[in-house]
This record gives C-alpha cells, structure tokens and sequence, in this order.
C-alpha cells in the first residue's frame, strides 16, 4: 500500500510485474530501464538463475519532486514466474499498489496464463488486496508471434475484473510504456480517491504522469489520452 510521510513530504508507490515464467516480466523492467533519464532512476537490481529466470525479484525506484514539493518514488518489481516460488510471489505482492499482468499472448500457453492470472488473483486476496478495486492492467506480450491469440486475453476478463489489455512486444519495447503509463493512471485515481493525492499533496494526475514520462524516451510510442482510461470500479 502507498506509503506516506508527511514529515518529508514523500510519497511511495509499489507497482508488481506479474504472470507465468518467461512471459516477459524482466523484458519490460529492462525495457523501461533503458528508456528512463538515470538522472531520476534508481539501479536496476536482478537476481538470476543460470537459465536466465527471475530467481526472486526485480526492482527498479524512479524518483521524482512535484512542484508543490512531494516527492514521489515508484517502486516497480517484478515477480518470479516459476511453480516453486509461489510463496515468494505473494510475499512480492503485499502492499502493491497497482498489477501488470504479462501473459504470454501465445495460443500454446493460454491455459498455463490462465492459471497464474487465477493465482494471481488468490494471491491478491490472500495480501487483504481485492482484485475488484485494486488497478491493474493486462499486457498482451508476445504478439509478433505467429501464434499470438487474437481474442484480447476474453478468459482473464470476468464479470468483477475487467482489466484493460495492451497488446505488446516487449522484447522490442512496444507496449512497455502504453503498459505502465494505463496502469500508473488507474493507480493514480485510485489513490486520488482514497487518500486526496490533489486536495491534500498539491500532486494532480496530469503533473504526476508527465512527470514520471517527460524522463522517458518515447520515441516510437503513442500514449493514451488521459480519458481514454477508465476509472477504477469504486
């Protein structure tokens, strides 16, 4: 859950990549990695196995000061996709703020996807977390693939969890950024709602993505407009 201090007038947010092994979880870290100023990003911190899987977990802070002087830091982790770490998982989960689930888009893993959005899902309730409010997007990776489905993942969306889909190949960084910009608006309003982030920190929705994506490359990305997001369910 974001954490508050209003004695240094800072703000910090949790963000958690989700879904099954390979799917692309690190792939957008990296990505996102590449294309943030390091003037206002944090160290990308990575843990491997030899075969190149997520071990525990990714994290990288982007840190930024508002005008009216609040300091924010976004936290984004990753999770690790492999079975045997489940408890790691919903250990990385507690306290998020908003989800991005990566599901691999490929017609050959839609029942393994399936699975880990289920687990994903029980994971969340098992941190207090309800997936009904909590915000949370669906990147659709993998979709050079001759393979890819073509059905805007239909089997994550159920009649409570309609999250937005947004197609991606993040290994060569589309999607990433449409990705989190979808996903940093839900957590915004979500938070605005909760706790005043404008009435009471002086921090608007628009200052807040700017100012987290005015320190990207965004070369070669078309950003939603502001309402084309709809609002998390109340």
């Amino acid at each position: 859950m974001v954490q508050f201090s209003q004695e240094h007038r800072e703000i910090a947010l949790k963000v958690v990549y989700y879904g099954p092994a390979l799917s692309g979880k690190t792939t957008n870290l990296q990505a996102l990695f590449q294309k943030i100023d390091p003037k206002v990003r944090g160290r990308l911190m990575t843990l491997d196995t030899k075969d190149d899987r997520t071990l525990f977990f990714d994290m990288m802070p982007v840190f930024f000061r508002s005008a009216g002087g609040v300091k924010v830091k976004l936290k984004l982790y990753t999770v690790p996709g492999q079975v045997m770490h489940e408890s790691t998982r919903r250990i990385v989960l507690q306290g998020s703020d908003g989800v991005a689930f990566v599901a691999d888009g490929r017609r050959s893993e839609q029942a393994p996807t399936l699975a880990y959005w289920n687990n994903m899902l029980k994971n969340l309730e098992a941190n207090g977390l309800d997936p009904k409010v909590l915000p949370m997007v669906v990147q659709a990776n993998k979709k050079d693939l001759p393979d890819s489905r073509d059905d805007d993942m239909a089997d994550l969306r159920t009649a409570t969890v309609k999250p937005v889909v947004v197609p991606a190949v993040a290994i060569r960084g589309e999607g990433v950024v449409e990705t989190l910009h979808y996903l940093l608006t839900l957590v915004y309003r979500n938070l605005d709602r909760a706790v005043g982030l404008e009435r009471s920190w002086n921090l608007s929705e628009r200052e807040f993505l700017q100012q987290i994506f005015s320190h990207m490359d965004l070369r070669g990305t078309r950003l939603p407009p502001p309402l084309a997001v709809p609002e998390a369910p109340r």
